[in-house]
């Protein structure tokens, strides 16, 4: 009797630890889908056409670029991953408890942000499946829309979503390294220009942190991680630790293809500027380097549409239970609004780029926002906000508007000229 006794308890023992190491698989494998969803959801199309175009205006200079960035980069998104986890609420809920109302302002920016700029995610899926397989790009993003809508019709849509992201993403900086290998890139001159610029350009700087951390992508990864139940202080070092995994993947992705068309450039071989990403792939791989384009601007446009469907509509379930109940119907209708609106109008190219200077104006408001929730008892609890967290991200916020403004100053003028 006793003997089985002491089986019993040891079989329990061994249940409990069993479900013990599943429950930290499944974190580990949700921290490191929401560091995979935010990186894929920055590297859409807008981002090879913005780093093959800098790069070549720049050159090695834009090394600096991307150093600037990415540190900006990192200093938002700990931040923002941190005060969500900690806080337990979406974006906008923390908005409505500092200033009742702003939740619903920033909501309906980043929503109206995320459907044009999903108007061009789906158009880059097609042009992705265009050169791939050499399909029409209206049928290859209608092929890519009804992927993305599988996704959300899958019973286990989050873990879906966490592995086409990581998997998509292991792609693209694979396929990445090896054109930067064949170009075979001055990369000595690249690391002392990104310490030492020869020239600085500040639009540059305002344009790639926008795209990389701006408007719904903000909030992207720290969404996912409230989703799937990851939350409060005990949370924090795993929350941090795959915030700037996130931030160090975008910025592999971003280092790859800049080596790459440094290494164009340096060659004196002309990029063709009605498609600059794919102009660089043809000139370092010939018609296989254009094929691997098609692979990395498809695995780059799905992932930044599944995420900026999914976040756009993280921004809007807590307004009504209905849309809480049915929010993967309501980002399938998300995609399917996008990929209609491409389909029959086409890419609306000026709001796509007013939205771009719009997502880099979204960021300090909501940074700003959430740094004064930070200090609010009744939003974070006993929890301490790091000093440094709060100065850095108060200079962000200072300097991202600042620039922003100026930026949009410039550019609005240009779009309608």
């Amino acid at each position: 009797m006793g003997a089985n006794k002491i089986d019993v308890s040891v079989e329990g023992i061994e249940q409990k630890k069993k479900s013990k190491f599943v429950k930290k698989t499944a974190s580990k494998s949700v921290l490191l889908g929401a560091a995979f969803l935010m990186a894929t959801s920055s590297i859409g199309p807008g981002f090879l056409t913005q780093t093959t175009v800098f790069t070549q205006q720049l050159a090695a200079s834009f090394g600096f670029v991307i150093l600037i960035s990415l540190i900006l980069d990192v200093v938002v998104q700990v931040n923002v991953w941190r005060i969500i986890a900690v806080s337990g609420l979406r974006g906008q809920e923390i908005a409505n408890k500092v200033l009742p109302g702003l939740g619903v302002i920033l909501a309906i920016m980043i929503v109206i942000g995320g459907l044009a700029f999903n108007i061009g995610n789906v158009a880059g899926a097609g042009l992705g499946l265009n050169a791939m397989l050499g399909l029409d790009p209206i049928t290859g993003a209608i092929l890519s829309a009804l992927f993305a809508i599988f996704i959300f019709v899958y019973k286990e849509a989050g873990k879906a979503m966490d592995k086409v992201a990581q998997i998509a993403g292991g792609v693209m900086i694979l396929l990445m390294l090896f054109v930067a290998f064949k170009t075979s890139p001055p990369v000595g001159e690249a690391i002392v220009n990104s310490i030492i610029p020869e020239k600085i350009s500040w639009f540059a700087i305002v344009t790639l942190v926008g795209g990389s951390v701006g408007g719904y992508i903000t909030f992207a990864g720290g969404h996912r991680l409230l989703d799937a139940g990851i939350k409060g202080q005990e949370s924090l070092p795993e929350v941090t630790k795959s915030s700037v995994t996130g931030i160090l993947i975008t910025g592999i992705m971003r280092v790859a293809l800049f080596l790459a068309v440094l290494g164009v450039v340096s060659q004196g071989l002309a990029i063709n500027m009605d498609n600059p990403p794919a102009s660089v792939f043809q000139l370092a791989a010939g018609n296989i380097g254009y094929r691997m384009f098609g692979v990395i601007m498809w695995a780059a446009a799905i992932t930044s549409v599944v995420g900026a469907a999914y976040t756009s509509v993280s921004f809007i379930r807590s307004f009504h239970p209905w849309i809480e109940k049915h929010h993967n119907w309501v980002i399938i209708a998300f995609i399917i609004i996008s990929t209609t609106t491409f389909a029959f109008i086409g890419q609306p190219v000026n709001v796509l780029i007013l939205v771009g200077a719009l997502n880099a104006l979204i960021l300090p408001v909501a940074l700003g926002t959430l740094l004064v929730a930070a200090h609010k008892k009744e939003i974070v609890g006993k929890y301490k906000h790091p000093l440094w967290l709060t100065v850095t991200g108060a200079i962000v916020v200072v300097l991202m508007g600042y620039l922003s403004i100026i930026t949009l100053i410039e550019q609005i003028p240009k779009l309608f000229s």
